[in-house]
């Protein structure tokens, strides 16, 4: 996977976006293991169209079912508005992109919340919070929750004497 040119595109077409997921976890904490890169995306037209063409500059390919698999550069603009979340192929690694994040109800909220960082190849990116991130954990079922992120967030919060309401 290349995450630098992954967020490289996404930063070039000024997609508004903040990492989540594991590759947030990786670069931020410790390394795991993971197999995409989860981006949750500001919800606004203009926002859509500018992530559709850097999807397409990175070769994403997408489809509601396997029949209608293909390159999104192929689709009519305005194809990410179809549903909440997108698990797309690239040649750069897959791609996940969320328009909605269980647990967290507001984009600019946890955009200013959100960790400046930047990768071991110096592209900058912007991640959820710690706090952000363990409430995205807790909101998952329970048989899809990782314990270990749930102990080691909650470890760090406590470590950094920061608030996080309600946990």
């Amino acid at each position: 996977m290349n995450i630098d040119h992954i967020l490289t595109v996404m930063n070039q077409c000024q997609v508004a976006y903040l990492l989540i997921g594991g590759v947030n976890f990786l670069l931020r904490h410790k390394p795991v293991l993971t197999y995409d890169i989860d981006l949750w995306i500001e919800d606004t037209p203009d926002n859509l169209t500018r992530c559709e063409r850097a999807l397409a500059q990175l070769q994403a390919e997408w489809g509601a079912a396997m029949d209608d698999w293909k390159p999104v550069a192929q689709r009519p603009g305005g194809w990410l508005s179809q549903q909440q979340l997108f698990c797309l192929t690239s040649p750069f690694g897959a791609i996940d992109i969320f328009r909605t994040v269980a647990g967290l109800d507001d984009w600019q909220q946890c955009k200013r919340r959100g960790v400046e960082g930047a990768t071991g190849g110096g592209v900058p990116y912007t991640g959820l919070c710690d706090a952000d991130m363990l409430r995205c954990q807790l909101a998952l079922p329970a048989d899809q929750q990782n314990l270990q992120r749930i102990a080691f967030l909650l470890q760090v919060l406590e470590s950094k004497n920061k608030s996080a309401p309600g946990f």
